[in-house]
């Protein structure tokens, strides 16, 4: 199984999509963030943007861009890069005021228009905030967030009454991943759990 950022907007026609793979009319209509306005940037309406996809000036790549309210689409147009930022420009966005105003805005784009991800690859927003469970169907907790710390994907599960739980994100420890279902299923070594039990 593998983790996988945002690719480039240009290898979406060469990869193939799931042809097993259910459908998500859910997941058709879920959006992801992908960037955030963190200030002006000079007097001209420009204006720094912290990407979030893997290669940074993708966040321009895949399409129209969404506020947090969905309301106001925007065509974002990036000029270059300065100190981990892009640096770009909106439409309407004309000087260094209407720049500040956005500053906090967060950039979201529709997660339909990702392309599919190869069998046993699965997108980072695919996995957050589904529900943990063991095979006999016993809740464990919730995915709160992905780390890498060198060793391979680890999820981290949010848990009620207990303290987060680190889990391997490998096929032999997270034997399903089902997003159109929102769960995925553990199959935990024994120790991981404690007791055996969230």
């Amino acid at each position: 199984m593998a983790l996988t950022g945002f690719p480039h907007p240009e290898e979406a026609a060469e990869r193939p999509s799931r042809g097993t793979q259910a459908a998500d009319p859910a997941g058709a209509a879920r959006r992801i963030c992908v960037g955030i306005v963190t200030g002006p940037q000079g007097v001209h309406g420009a204006m720094r943007i912290k990407s979030f996809t893997e290669v940074p000036e993708d966040v321009a790549g895949y399409g129209p861009l969404e506020d947090e309210t969905g309301a106001r689409q925007f065509d974002l147009r990036i000029h270059g890069a300065a100190k981990g930022v892009l640096i770009a420009h909106l439409p309407g966005v004309e000087d260094r005021d209407q720049a500040e105003a956005l500053r906090g805005m967060r950039l979201y784009l529709r997660r339909a228009a990702l392309p599919q991800t190869e069998p046993d690859e699965y997108y980072h927003a695919d996995l957050i905030g589904l529900e943990a469970v063991l095979g006999d169907g016993t809740r464990v907790g919730r995915v709160r967030a992905i780390y890498d710390f060198g060793a391979g994907d680890t999820l981290e599960l949010a848990r009620d009454c207990a303290p987060p739980l680190l889990v391997p994100f490998t096929r032999a420890v997270v034997p399903t991943v089902a997003p159109a279902e929102g769960r995925l299923v553990l199959d935990p070594p024994p120790g991981l759990l404690d007791d055996g039990k969230p």
